[in-house]
């Protein structure tokens, strides 16, 4: 029997309200847009101004608020490719090692030891007893531990060698591929916590070969704005003030450094270089004020890090404590009393933006290491408007000639075939806004090419009921035959077609992936509306009419 149950029906009808209601936000963009971003920052800030309370009141709250982002190519923004420097972490790792080899040796090895210069990745130590060589590599081999990776089992990170009276100190072969592989999943998170901290939607970050990074971030002004945001390292340390000086060329001397100060032009601290608590041990930072009023930045250290800044703050009461960003002195106040707690600020001539600017870097932690940047594009709203206008008209062009072909060749049935492509474009972009997906141009390729195979399906059952016509079987029983006998091409076909974009999908860049998603939902909506939304218009048109003979 040509019937469908009442809760089939229900079903259906709802999956093609919940598409309608889903795919509204997008026909108002701008306008949902707005609400969204206001939402969004007072949730971030907890204060609403009046210009978000105006853009929240843009659309009603009770409404679907979510829509499709736009890639780079759709909105503008910036592009960047990155290089990381990965081997200037083997330079730290080996600056880090020096202080403790060298208390080892003079302690274990009962050596006097210096450091000589040598290449950056390597540690270099000259002892003053040849025959105390022996002793010496093994306190040095002590430092070493096993490589934690399914391809270094069984090897260790340090390489030890002697040449002369000197030890050399490398990192293993495995340590290094090891140590680019952390340098790069490091690289890529905190690039991810300042761009989204940042408030941008929906960026693009992922690497690219061994050692670089690609950044697109839709929305942004310029690639100047997105490097100033990433490009920054914001290493942050604590260290002690040997002394003040007015000399940039001033020697600092054995285990010192000489850093500008930052508020102060011509004014020079000479620092302790190993700092007594680092960027790394903060928990939290975030924009605040002073005693006087003043922009500053309150932070809050683990309970390491609390315990050593505690620590030093008793011991060094009246001395100079420098709060150093990238090897700049931001700030050097006295130490007046006790800090416990683990809790501070950082004062200085800042401006609010710039102290929320720096409580964003703090917070996302410092780069492992400084990235060069090989490429840069800034891609105008403009053109991001022009590659929309033409994804428009494609679309709607693709649409029309689908639409006029379907009804000149099968009448009646092609309305119900084209109403169904509407609903099958509604519910696609009703399952893209969910998802929080992002349209690129390739994405839009994946809709029109959509909207031309929508109606393969729908061709298939109409060309099969004018098949069960020609055996004199009755118009319900050839229509009921139709959709049953076309079922298995249809799925067959499209099922194909899912896979190789699922391949797509899995093996494909950025732009490919978008391709496929929109590709596989709208092969998954189009099957939807061409087995059941177009079978309920037929079998009610059907019922309600009653006629003797059908002309497809």
């Amino acid at each position: 029997m040509l019937q469908i149950p009442l809760w089939k029906r229900i079903v259906i009808l709802g999956l093609c309200a919940l598409g309608l209601i889903g795919a509204a936000p997008n026909l108002f963009y701008d306008r949902v847009e707005r609400h969204n971003d206001a939402v969004a920052a007072v949730e971030r800030t907890k204060v609403e101004t009046e210009q978000q309370t105006a853009a929240i009141d843009l659309w009603p709250s009770w409404l679907p608020s979510a829509i499709v982002n736009l890639g780079l190519d759709l909105r503008g923004g910036a592009h960047l490719l990155a290089e990381v420097q990965v081997a200037d972490v083997y330079k730290q790792r080996m600056d880090a090692m020096w202080p403790e080899v060298r208390r080892a040796l003079v302690s274990e090895a009962k050596v006097a030891v210096r450091r000589i210069k040598g290449a950056p990745d390597e540690l270099r130590v000259e002892i003053d007893k040849p025959e105390a060589m022996e002793k010496a590599v093994e306190v040095v081999r002590g430092f070493s531990s096993p490589v934690v990776t399914l391809t270094g089992v069984g090897q260790n990170d340090l390489a030890i060698r002697t040449e002369g009276n000197q030890i050399v100190v490398t990192l293993s072969e495995a340590e290094r591929v090891a140590t680019d592989d952390r340098t790069m999943q490091q690289s890529l998170e905190i690039v991810r916590r300042r761009v989204d901290a940042a408030g941008t939607r929906e960026p693009t970050i992922q690497r690219q070969g061994d050692d670089r990074i690609l950044i697109e971030v839709p929305g942004i002004g310029s690639a100047a704005e997105l490097k100033e945001l990433i490009g920054t390292t914001a290493q942050l340390t604590f260290n002690q003030v040997i002394r003040r000086s007015a000399n940039k060329d001033e020697p600092a001397g054995v285990g010192n450094v000489n850093y500008p100060s930052a508020e102060d032009e011509g004014v020079y601290y000479i620092l302790d270089e190993l700092p007594v608590v680092t960027g790394e041990e903060l928990v939290d930072a975030r924009p605040d004020f002073d005693q006087n009023g003043r922009p500053a930045v309150a932070f809050r250290f683990n309970t390491s890090g609390a315990r050593k800044f505690g620590d030093y703050t008793a011991a060094h009461v009246g001395e100079l404590f420098a709060i150093v960003l990238d090897g700049k002195v931001i700030s050097a106040p006295q130490i007046r009393t006790h800090i416990g707690g683990g809790s501070g600020i950082i004062t200085g001539t800042f401006t609010p933006e710039q102290t929320n600017n720096l409580a964003v870097l703090l917070r996302a932690g410092a780069l492992p290491a400084k990235m060069e940047f090989l490429e840069e594009r800034t891609v105008g709203p403009e053109l991001g408007q022009d590659s929309i206008d033409a994804g428009r008209v494609a679309a709607i062009v693709g649409t029309v000639a689908v639409v006029f072909f379907m009804i000149a060749s099968y009448g009646l049935f092609g309305v119900f075939a084209a109403v169904a492509l509407g609903l099958n474009l509604s519910m696609m972009f009703a399952i893209l806004s969910t998802m929080g997906a992002t349209l690129t141009l390739p994405g839009i390729a994946g809709i029109v090419l959509t909207v031309g195979m929508a109606v393969d399906a729908n061709v298939l059952v109409f060309e099969r009921i004018k098949e069960e016509l020609k055996t004199a079987r009755g118009p319900a029983r050839a229509i009921e035959l139709g959709y049953e006998k076309a079922m298995s091409a249809i799925i067959d076909a499209n099922l194909t077609t899912v896979i190789a974009a699922l391949i797509l999908f899995f093996l494909g860049s950025g732009p490919v992936k978008g391709f496929a998603v929109t590709l596989m939902i709208g092969l998954i909506t189009s099957v939807f509306t061409a087995i059941f939304v177009t079978r309920l218009f037929v079998v009610t048109w059907f019922a309600r009419k009653r006629p003797k003979t059908l002309v497809v």
